[in-house]
């Protein structure tokens, strides 16, 4: 038992290490960012265009069920009118980051685990460096890039659908009129509190991207022993974005939010 947590505590240490590297060398290799638009571009495509639907349907049902529980809640107070504070703050602050980035790690991110990681196995990452071909630059920078980039937009799309989906909560479920519910959204965002909230939620969505691309790269660049290496280390780098994300929410909202 006790080798065993040794060794898996040498392992993490190793396996942060090396990520927190590579994350390094990524960003040296952002001076050729220009020359490297056209994969960043398929990369934002990726991990953007390709996640709307998935991203959309969670948003709406996300603020439908988020506003039907704080509603009914609030309700009992005579306060039902005020869930379109809540959720603006909620949502901005907190959620849409957190639910776009876990979407994203689950998808994207674990595609970018398998395809590095299958090119790892089958050597093509050792083919790129026989032809003096930095793999750093031409397969994790354009995808650390890329997906850093649309999270954000990410977070503040699924937060706009959100308000929407609680909108028709508000309306159907608990006889709220929409321009009270919407008066109450942009008074909110209007203010200086919510606009920090606005910026400290794209900030979280900017920081997951990173840390999730980051993380998806490191564990294909360290597969081995065949397919059943490349499962592995998607699953793991899955779970590892998923404690990451977690973890880097609370930090920074303990951060921006403690008074």
């Amino acid at each position: 038992m006790i080798q065993y947590l040794k060794e898996l505590i040498i392992n993490s240490l190793s396996g942060a290490g090396y990520t927190l590297i590579l994350l390094f060398k990524a960003i040296l290799q952002l001076r050729g960012v220009f020359f490297k638009r056209k994969e960043i571009i398929q990369q934002m495509y990726i991990a953007g265009v390709s996640s709307f639907l998935v991203v959309s349907i969670v948003a709406v049902f996300t603020g439908m069920i988020m506003g039907l529980n704080a509603g009914l809640g609030l309700k009992d107070f005579g306060a039902e009118g005020q869930i379109g504070i809540l959720l603006t703050i909620t949502l901005t602050r907190e959620m849409s980051p957190f639910m776009t980035a876990l979407i994203l790690a689950a998808s994207v991110g674990s595609a970018i685990a398998a395809e590095i990681g299958t090119m790892k196995v089958s050597e093509e990452i050792d083919a790129l460096e026989v032809m003096s071909i930095d793999p750093v630059r031409y397969l994790v920078m354009p995808r650390i890039v890329g997906f850093s980039l649309m999270v954000p937009v990410l977070c503040i799309y699924s937060t706009i659908l959100g308000i929407l989906g609680g909108a028709l909560i508000g309306h159907f479920q608990l006889n709220l009129e929409y321009q009270v519910y919407f008066n109450d959204v942009f008074t909110r965002i209007a203010s200086i509190p919510g606009l920090k909230d606005l910026y400290v939620g794209v900030l979280k969505g900017f920081v997951f991207g990173v840390t999730v691309s980051t993380i998806a790269c490191s564990y294909g660049l360290r597969t081995t022993n065949g397919a059943i290496g490349v499962g592995r280390a998607t699953r793991e780098s899955v779970v590892t974005s998923f404690l990451m994300v977690i973890f880097i929410g609370y930090t920074l909202t303990s951060i921006f939010f403690n008074k």
